[in-house]
């Protein structure tokens, strides 16, 4: 029986067309060309691509849509020159996480919204949607461009009506580096996130870049004095500036390793590691006179892990200390006062810088430690101007509906609004209930003993033979009665420590924080803010 001959077309295979593939790929990994490629180069700048390698672990890049992009072809029909989309997106790994990751290509139309970047970039962020992958932004775009008017023959309304930007937010950890100019579109896709960096005099972040402001209002500026990192580190429009790109990859595989990969997850627990220092130095730390500062940040060394600090935002609201760090292995988020800034007393940047670090915790399940030297909200003209309280109404707001685990160590002073909100007092299930303590160093109260005396005893006080000495007498007797001793008598906090044991007593708390953290897993029924 002889065989069955096949047809000319099937013996031949689909070569022709897997060549084209090829060529397509090629054509899309030439990006903007060589020239463009070079002039990148010789500002000491990475390429999308190197970026996404430099960012991600070694060959675990796999990228999608690749083939996106515009393309001429000749009398016959056949592709003579791709232009690719300036968009480049995959998934890959961070310390063996899977993640997905994006990256503007600049050396195309200067990385603008044109051509099919616009579905690329939607739909890598809606992948990470679905699959609950964090997703990392490397943000190098100049915004829209009228060019695309042109091309499409007509306007659209602004916006992307498939982008779940704010859906992300509260379900993966959502991380973006500003590595250029960054404008419209892209200023937002860098600040819309649990954490931003911008690499100093490299990157710039703004609405609207110089163009357009000198046509919008008539003024010459330079980009960086418009959105530089000068600009931001006090804006809270960037969380922290990084020196170089290579720096600014390192912070983000670094702030990813706190979190875990989705909120139907607790962060892992890593290797335990001693503070740095002798617990000893605590009971030492904060001076008897109370108008003397003293180092919070020198407080946290001492009880969590030693090289596990990292700080969020350490510029703006610099009164207020945030960071993540690590307590026996485990993740928790910190925030202190710092009293050599204003007094660490609680600013409108502060409260703003609260609300955001309390969120972040609560949505993927970060036990909160607070250790408040707090002598109330900030007070004067500029601050009622901008709005200090309604910012500290929000940080409350915060706190009240915060579910993570919290506890309460007041080192030294808690008043007024600002001493109000050291922790939920209700929170919104009964689950978030906020364990306080002290150090015999502490002090609270609606008001200060010095200021309330003044206050109240104002005509005794001018009236008396020797003014000075009965003010000084009536602020010892109100201190007396304020002792954290008197406190704990009627159980208005659970216990006054003796500060060196602080560790040991919060390492047996996380514990059972983590056991209630892990029940409460999943969505909050809020979507956080930026």
């Amino acid at each position: 029986m002889s065989k069955k001959k096949k047809p000319p077309e099937a013996a031949e295979g689909w070569q022709p067309e897997i060549e084209e593939l090829h060529w397509r790929r090629e054509q899309a990994r030439q990006m903007g060309g060589a020239e463009a490629l070079e002039k990148f180069r010789q500002r000491g700048l990475l390429n999308a691509r190197q970026r996404i390698d430099a960012m991600l672990d070694d060959g675990t890049f796999h990228e999608y849509g690749i083939l996106a992009g515009a393309a001429q072809y000749d009398e016959a029909g056949r592709p003579v020159k791709v232009t690719p989309a300036n968009h480049v997106m995959g998934t890959g790994e961070i310390d063996g996480r899977r993640v997905m990751c994006v990256a503007d290509d600049f050396t195309l139309r200067g990385g603008s919204s044109e051509s099919a970047v616009s579905d690329k970039w939607v739909y890598s962020e809606r992948m990470a949607y679905e699959f609950r992958m964090p997703l990392v932004r490397l943000v190098d775009s100049a915004g829209g461009s009228v060019k695309l008017v042109e091309q499409m023959g007509r306007t659209k309304v602004p916006g992307y009506f498939l982008w779940p930007c704010v859906q992300l937010l509260g379900i993966v950890p959502v991380v973006s580096i500003a590595l250029g100019a960054c404008a419209g579109l892209g200023a937002v896709r860098a600040a819309l996130s649990h954490f931003s960096i911008m690499v100093e005099g490299k990157a710039q972040v703004f609405a609207g870049g110089p163009p357009i402001v000198k046509q919008g209002i008539g003024r010459d500026i330079h980009k960086e004095e418009l959105g530089g990192w000068k600009v931001h580190k006090h804006s809270g429009v960037v969380h922290n500036g990084v020196k170089t790109e290579e720096e600014g990859f390192a912070m983000v595989r670094r702030f990813l390793s706190y979190l875990p990969r989705h909120v139907w997850d607790v962060p892992e627990r890593t290797a335990p590691r001693p503070p740095l220092g002798d617990a000893e130095e605590l009971n030492k730390i904060v001076p008897r006179d109370r108008r003397r500062v003293f180092k919070s940040r020198k407080v946290i060394e001492l009880i969590f892990d030693e090289g596990s600090i990292f700080e969020i935002q350490p510029t703006f609201g610099a009164s207020k200390i945030t960071c993540l760090a690590r307590l026996d292995g485990y993740t928790v988020g910190v925030m202190a006062d710092n009293s050599y800034v204003q007094g660490g007393s609680l600013t409108r940047d502060g409260a703003q810088k609260l609300e955001h670090f309390i969120d972040l915790c609560d949505t993927f399940h970060i036990p909160i430690i607070n250790l408040p030297d707090q002598p109330g909200t900030m007070i004067g003209v500029e601050a009622e101007s901008i709005g200090t309280v309604l910012f500290a109404a929000r940080a409350t707001c915060a706190i009240e509906q915060a579910t993570t685990p919290w506890v309460t160590v007041v080192l030294r002073r808690n008043f007024g609004l600002g001493g109000t909100m050291h922790g939920p007092w209700h929170g919104p299930t009964g689950t978030s209930m906020n364990h306080r303590f002290s150090w015999p160093s502490a002090r609270w109260g609606s008001i200060p003993a010095e200021g309330g005396v003044a206050a109240a005893y104002r005509r005794e006080i001018e009236a008396s033979d020797d003014p000075e000495a009965l003010r000084l007498e009536l602020e010892e007797k109100y201190h007396q009665l304020a002792s954290p001793f008197r406190t704990a008598e009627k159980f208005g906090v659970v216990d006054v420590m003796e500060p060196a044991e602080t560790r040991k007593f919060l390492c047996d708390w996380i514990k059972d924080a983590y056991e209630l953290s892990k029940t409460q897993t999943g969505p909050l029924p809020r979507t956080m803010r930026v």
